[in-house]
This record gives C-alpha cells, sequence and structure tokens, in this order.
C-alpha cells in the first residue's frame, strides 16, 4: 500500500484537494479531524489532558477548543506534551485504518508533517501552496478570526517554500481549476507508481 501525504500550511486548501483525489475512489484519512475525535472519545487522553491542563480543557465532556487553543498557544512546551499524549494514539488509530484499505494508494493529510519530521512515516508527500495573501482571506472568510491571529499561525508553520524542497509533488492553489488539473496529473502519476 503506497501512502501519500497531503500537507500545506493554513489556508492553503490542502482539504479541498484532500477531497478532490478523494473523489477518484482514494481513501483519505484526515489526521486533524481524527486527533480531534479521539481527543474527545478516548478516555486515557482526556485523563491525561486534564492532569496536563486542568479541568477547564473540557466542558461538558466536550474538548474546550478555544481554551486550549490559547493555552498552548501562549506556551509551546504544553503544545509538545499534548503532542506527545495525541499523536501516538492517532498513530495507532492510523494503522488500523490502513489495514482495512484497499486501494492502489491512500492520502492521509497532516497540516505539520515537516515541522513534526514525520516525513519518513510517507511514500510520497504533496504539499499545497497558496499566496499568502489568499490563504489569509480564505481563514477569515470560513473563521471568526482575525488577520493578526491568521498570521501568527501562518508564522508557527514552515514556508512553503521550506517545504517544497522535501515535497515530491507540489500543487499551487490560487487558481482552483488549476490546482485540480495538477491534483489529476499527481493521481495519474500515483496510480501509475503504485501498479509497478
Amino acid at each position: 500500500m503506497v501512502v501519500v501525504g497531503i500537507t500545506g500550511g493554513i489556508g492553503s486548501g490542502k482539504t479541498t484537494i484532500s477531497n478532490y483525489l478523494k473523489s477518484f475512489g482514494i481513501p483519505l484519512y484526515v489526521a486533524d479531524k481524527e486527533a480531534k475525535a479521539l481527543m474527545n472519545r478516548s478516555k486515557v487522553i482526556k485523563r491525561k489532558l486534564i492532569q496536563l491542563f486542568g479541568d477547564e480543557a473540557y466542558v461538558d465532556g466536550k474538548l474546550n477548543r478555544p481554551f486550549l487553543a490559547k493555552m498552548i498557544f501562549k506556551d509551546k512546551s504544553l503544545l509538545n506534551q499534548m503532542n506527545a499524549i495525541v499523536h501516538p494514539k492517532v498513530a495507532s488509530h492510523f494503522k488500523r485504518w490502513l489495514k482495512k484499505q484497499d486501494a492502489p494508494y491512500i492520502l492521509k493529510e497532516a497540516a505539520i508533517i515537516f515541522e513534526n519530521n514525520l516525513q519518513s512515516n510517507y511514500d510520497y508527500i504533496i504539499t499545497v501552496v497558496a499566496d499568502e495573501n489568499l490563504r489569509i482571506e480564505r481563514i477569515l472568510d470560513r473563521e471568526d478570526t482575525t488577520r493578526e491571529k491568521v498570521k501568527a499561525v501562518i508564522n508557527n508553520q514552515w514556508t512553503d517554500s521550506h517545504k517544497k524542497k522535501l515535497s515530491d509533488f507540489v500543487i499551487s492553489n490560487n487558481d482552483l481549476d488549476q490546482a485540480k488539473k495538477q491534483a489529476l496529473q499527481i493521481h495519474k502519476k500515483l496510480l501509475k507508481i503504485s501498479a509497478e
């Protein structure tokens, strides 16, 4: 099974491209979505996050995301500790999911593959890039946030040029139709690779 990572900075449109590739029958595992689900479902994760952040980590049994975001934004060590709790569980969940798949290749969408030095977990990596101003506008359109907060998140992530150097494929997503054409070409290449 060929494992393809798909990544990109906030607002790059990696989810849009992931879903486009999924429309060809390619199984898609969205790491961030599964991490959030596990943080709400797993008793072990809940217990450890409450130990780390206090009782405010959950409200009515559900993850208090705004509170956690505020805490980890102020303190990088808390982010690292949280990741050390959540990431291993996501990794084992992904392994179980992967065993059930039957396709030429699978996609795993993850925002911070390179930042966490996880590129060796993938056979190929697709990075979706877009102009920074466009990325900011996309986030402002879909979320109740400020330009400054979006800029802070972008500045916390690796630059596109840094990610491009380590990627097998790059999709420029300033124009969705063009991006889909690039994605289709990559899909055809991956089908060929997995058939060899």
